[in-house]
């Protein structure tokens, strides 16, 4: 039976569900209407999910501003419409005169705090309406930049095309649009081809659970 104190969940966000689709099938399976999640995950990202029930709904603002961490990749040489695999890349341009060096002073550039305009297909709201909507009507879109803290940008694997990192970031950070910031600063465009969060403040993906091992009874949570 479900507590009237409500529940935190930790859920490993399968590709290509939304985090609406997850919230959906466990207000479905928990059988409770007061259920949301702490921090969008876009259907092709993968990873970590906070999940709130009854009372812990009250704590989701508190979740959501917490720092992010998350591990993927970027391809370089191409972009796409959307930052990301959701719309279909450009023609690929050669990659042979970004050197290692190039990509990590990249990675140095957008470490700090730095100024982000979000991605067009995204879901802030613009007149009322969501921008990914208008976006894919073809309707011009300004979204405004804002202020965003990269704390840790790590070049993990240079493979190229593909450039793997992971990344530490405040609230409201875009990876997709700093995919689209790397591939400026290297010169050949670039566009996320791969996105894993693995953190949110103390709750890491390492304790996450799947969506079909979730108990209808409480489970301790545990953040180590």
């Amino acid at each position: 039976m479900q507590s009237d104190e409500g529940r935190i969940l930790l859920i490993d966000k399968p590709l290509g569900w939304t985090s609406f689709d997850v919230v959906n099938k466990l207000r479905y399976k928990l059988k409770t209407k007061k259920i949301g999640h702490a921090g969008t995950l876009d259907p092709l990202a993968t990873g970590l999910l906070i999940l709130c029930t009854g009372k812990m709904t009250k704590r989701i603002d508190e979740f959501q501003a917490q720092e992010k961490e998350y591990t993927g990749s970027f391809t370089i040489g191409q972009t796409t419409p959307s930052y990301d695999l959701e719309t279909t890349p450009s023609e690929p341009v050669s990659t042979d005169t970004v050197s290692d060096s190039v990509i990590y002073l990249a990675a140095k550039k957008l470490s700090g705090t730095i100024s982000q305009i979000p991605p067009l297909h995204s879901a802030i709201k613009v007149n009322g309406k969501r921008a990914y909507k208008l976006a894919r009507k073809g309707e011009t879109v300004e979204l405004k930049p804002r202020e965003v803290t990269i704390s840790e940008f790590e070049i993990t694997l240079i493979r190229k095309p593909i450039v793997e990192f992971r990344i530490v970031c405040s609230k409201g950070t875009y990876i997709r649009s700093l995919a689209r910031d790397f591939g400026i600063e290297v010169g050949v465009g670039a566009y996320l081809s791969k996105l894993c969060r693995t953190r949110i403040g103390e709750f890491k993906l390492a304790n996450a659970q799947q969506l079909d091992e979730i108990e209808l009874v409480d489970q301790p949570i545990q953040h180590q």
